[in-house]
């Protein structure tokens, strides 16, 4: 029998990322921030990147838990390996990839297989991809 899953609650003020499941946005993430917690277990958030569609203010959505997982832990890397496992940050949140080569000394090439694209990306564009199960974070390979 497979155990419970832990469940997160979210405090007022926590940074978290929040997983689109927009067609074409799948598997990205965006960075936010809790404003409240509903009574009914929902959670209002605060986009860092995204703006509400006249672009007057940060974006404001109410969303399950499950839409949510807590900011990984920070893990800075300058150096990174053949086929790894990375986010890279673009159009606003990060997105799942695998390096794929490097460009001089401050570039690598990503590959998206959810768009099969190779882009270069600076350095500080690029972070360690993590995996977020049962309320602990796991480093992909």
């Amino acid at each position: 029998m497979r155990p419970p899953r832990k469940r997160i609650d979210f405090s007022i003020g926590d940074k978290v990322e929040v997983c689109s499941k927009e067609e074409g946005f799948l598997g990205s993430y965006y960075e936010a921030t809790v404003l409240s917690h509903l009574d009914n277990g929902l959670y209002v958030v605060r986009y860092h990147t995204l703006l509400e569609d006249d672009e007057s203010q940060p974006l404001t959505e109410t969303l399950f838990p499950k839409e949510l997982r807590p900011a990984p832990p920070p893990v800075h890397s300058s150096n990174f390996s053949l086929y790894q496992s990375v986010d890279a940050f673009d159009n606003d949140g990060w997105w799942l990839g695998q390096i794929t080569g490097k460009r001089g000394s401050s570039h690598y090439y990503v590959y998206f297989s959810t768009t099969h694209e190779q882009i270069a990306y600076p350095i500080h564009n690029i972070r360690l991809h993590h995996e977020w199960h049962d309320g602990e974070w796991f480093l992909s390979n």
